[in-house]
């Protein structure tokens, strides 16, 4: 039974994410929660959570008492925010980025701490486990990296790919999206004509395959570094012992680091250039 289990808390004093004598990360979160409750929790939720909440306490804390000359934190998030939209504002164009700003920044910066936070020393050393040869076995950690959990990093790619669905038909309409997709115009007449409207069928239907994958892409790309990083880590841990571990394994924590930024840029702006590749046109006209 769940309430049986085993819980203790145990804090390396150089201890990194998901070293607990384990062998491995498991690639499906723990389950929290008892298996009959109705709402189950896993640990990947409570990292989330946890991430989400510091972010709004943050924002509430910056726009507190705003002033005309920022200062302080209202200066940081003002400088950030305001990066991000010029960034963003060159690839999806000053239209556009009125109605989608809130979305980019938003995932990138929740997709940035989320991965950050995952690696605070000592994460995946919290939480049930079980004696093995010696060794105290954490099999269900309270708290592990957000998007080493395919669940969440799948729910942000469909969340995009239905807001990119309704920013289409939006601004271009179902007819500009298959006009877009199968370059319907243009194409002449005669038999010329008809083997580039043949021929561009072919693409189109290329193009929607393309599009069908592109969730998947993001879900899988994130979920796929974030994952063998921490894996990464917990093996160096252990094969360098928990004396060294922590000078071994210092290079490969700064380089997830840098992962961290890289994946949270990389998720939001491919999100920005699969708009952009869809209303580029209507840009043009506006």
């Amino acid at each position: 039974m769940w309430f049986s289990k085993k819980f203790v808390i145990f804090l390396a004093l150089i201890g990194l994410p998901g070293f607990a004598a384990a062998k491995g990360l498991p690639a499906a979160a723990p389950v929290l929660t008892p298996e009959s409750s109705f709402f189950q929790i896993n640990s990947s939720m409570v990292v989330i959570w946890i991430v989400a909440i510091g972010l709004i306490i943050v924002a509430q804390l910056a726009t507190r008492n705003v002033a005309l000359v920022p200062s302080g934190l209202q200066n940081f998030v003002e400088w950030l925010v305001e990066g991000m939209y010029g960034v963003f504002e060159d690839i999806v164009g000053k239209h556009m980025i009125k109605k989608t700003f809130w979305f980019f920044c938003t995932i990138f910066i929740f997709i940035l701490f989320s991965n950050w936070f995952g690696l605070v020393p000592g994460l995946g050393t919290i939480g049930w486990g079980h004696e093995v040869d010696g060794h105290f076995l954490v099999t269900s950690p309270i708290l592990r990296g957000a998007h080493a959990d395919l669940n969440m990093t799948a729910a942000m790619a469909l969340l995009f790919f239905f807001l990119w669905t309704k920013w289409s038909l939006g601004e271009i309409g179902a007819g500009g999206m298959a006009g877009h997709i199968f370059a319907v115009k243009g194409h002449g007449g005669g038999f010329l004509g008809l083997f580039l409207v043949l021929v561009f069928v072919f693409v189109g239907a290329i193009e929607i395959v393309s599009i069908c994958v592109r969730p998947v892409a993001l879900m899988f790309r994130l979920y796929g570094n974030i994952f063998a990083g921490e894996n990464i880590l917990e093996t160096v841990m252990h094969m360098a012992g928990p004396i060294f571990g922590g000078i071994a394994v210092f290079p490969f924590y700064l380089l997830e680091v840098l992962v961290g930024l890289v994946q949270a840029l990389v998720f939001a702006l491919l999100t920005a250039v699969f708009t952009s590749l869809m209303c580029e046109h209507h840009e043009e006209e506006h």
